[in-house]
């Protein structure tokens, strides 16, 4: 049978497990907020060990925290920055808008660990008090929007835009490689002008670099931080060092430009950036969602579709259909992109809805922000692996196009004008011949003229030659 601790707060007593870290108002989160399956992500873990941490530092700093407290709540934080007692943090994500309840977790794990490195109690709160120690100079108010910011960035930069761009230097690389291959272009899903391969694969390794472009940028927007604001943003019980010292410590322990921020009041009362950097979300997304689905369309068929791409087969595509084989990593990155997409519609919405001071949708807007950068580093990195590296071209299929296309005939325009050359377009359609007998046929030009006109690789480029 569990065994239980009596832990005391500002309402009273609770019963806590006696083998957790967690206290009073942790075990009332769990009673009251046991809502949904979705946890409050690790990466915030890490995100408020660090605040503790530099707040510890800069509290020691000005005098005001003793160095027995110093000491154990870094050696503690030093632990949790470790990847240790990540179990003692369950809380579910739909609890306060604030996040209280989550900081009060750390401030209490930190407390009871400390207690138990010094031979006291848990819940003693001897040698180290959640409030009186971990939490000094802070509030939630402050700290979970700090914490946010501290793990979006750390999120971005770790995740999201290495694989991003190894994403696009992997598609670079096919570009490259297949820079002389001349096949069809299409526009509104019919035939168009030639182009060759490596074209259309530059066009998805720059879109590529330009968003993460546009992320990068957007990250910056998040170096200034709300710590110090406490309550509302004016920095009561805090020194006036206090800021400046513990941001400058994340900015350490990060490798970050992190700096105190000169508002504190509006990083307190919107999160503007936070949405700004999930917009960059939405349109990485945009680009994932288009890039899957034109290679799972260049590479329909095999026999029935354009088939211009063979996929590398990774497992069998049906459970009925004998043989079939399905382009899974674009469906599963055509997915993931509509959910990262989704998720700014609400980190959106919830950016809008601050009221006065505060936004409460602190934990709903970080849940999908920390999700959209987990599924985008996961996603790009499956896509690159699986399929981008081992896509190969089916070159006759391409040629076959590129022999058989009508709209060829739009190099012969210049010579011979519009209506003309759509003629003999539409007579190659209406007696299914090809483009040369129908603009031989016309009389409008020599077969040597046509040669001279109808190269495909002098069309991939400005190809009017003026005397």
């Amino acid at each position: 049978m569990t065994e239980f601790r009596t832990e005391r707060d500002g309402l009273g007593d609770i019963d806590v497990p006696a083998d957790k870290l967690w206290g009073a108002q942790t075990q009332r989160s769990l009673h009251y907020f046991s809502i949904g399956w979705e946890r409050m992500p690790v990466e915030m873990i890490e995100a408020f060990a660090m605040i503790k941490k530099a707040s510890a530092e800069a509290n020691a700093a000005s005098q005001r925290l003793g160095k027995t407290q110093h000491d154990l709540i870094t050696q503690v934080c030093d632990e949790l920055l470790a990847g240790q007692h990540a179990e003692m943090f369950p809380l579910h994500v739909w609890m306060t808008g604030s996040g209280t309840q989550f900081n009060m977790n750390v401030n209490e794990v930190i407390s009871n660990r400390a207690c138990q490195i010094a031979g006291t109690a848990l819940g003693s709160k001897m040698p180290v008090h959640p409030n009186d120690h971990v939490n000094m100079s802070q509030s939630s108010n402050d700290t979970f929007p700090t914490a946010m910011h501290i793990a979006a960035v750390l999120g971005t930069a770790r995740k999201v835009l290495p694989a991003v761009q190894a994403l696009a230097a992997a598609i670079q690389r096919k570009a490259d490689h297949w820079a002389d291959i001349v096949k069809i272009g299409r526009t509104h899903m019919q035939d168009a002008v030639p182009l060759s391969v490596g074209q259309e694969w530059s066009a998805f390794a720059t879109q590529l670099r330009e968003a993460a472009a546009r992320v990068s940028d957007a990250v910056k927007g998040l170096y200034p931080l709300a710590l110090g604001g406490t309550a509302l943003g004016t920095g009561i019980n805090t020194d006036a060092a206090f800021a400046s010292h513990a941001c400058a410590r994340i900015a350490t322990l990060t490798g970050h430009a992190f700096t105190s921020g000169h508002d504190k009041f509006a990083l307190q009362a919107a999160h503007d950036a936070l949405v700004h950097l999930s917009g960059t979300f939405r349109g990485l997304g945009g680009v994932l969602f288009k890039i899957a689905n034109d290679i799972r369309l260049l590479s329909c068929g095999p026999r029935a579709g354009l088939a211009e791409l063979h996929l590398p087969e990774n497992e069998p595509g049906s459970s009925i259909m004998p043989g079939k084989v399905n382009p899974t990593q674009a469906e599963a990155l055509a997915m993931l992109a509509l959910q990262v997409m989704s998720n700014d519609v609400a980190v959106g919405m919830g950016g809008a809805s601050g009221l006065l001071q505060m936004n409460v949708y602190k934990p709903l807007m970080i849940y999908n922000i920390l999700q959209s950068i987990t599924l985008i580093h996961d996603g790009c990195e499956n896509f690159r692996r699986f399929l981008i590296e081992g896509t190969e071209l089916n070159a006759a299929r391409i040629q076959r196009y590129v022999d058989e296309s009508v709209m060829l005939v739009t190099a012969l325009a210049p010579e011979i004008g519009y209506d003309a050359a759509s003629k003999i377009a539409h007579e190659a359609m209406a007696r299914d011949c090809t483009l040369k007998e129908a603009a031989l046929a016309s009389g409008k030009l020599t077969e040597a003229q046509y040669d001279r006109l109808i190269d495909p690789k002098k069309l991939l480029a400005p190809n009017v030659v003026i005397s």
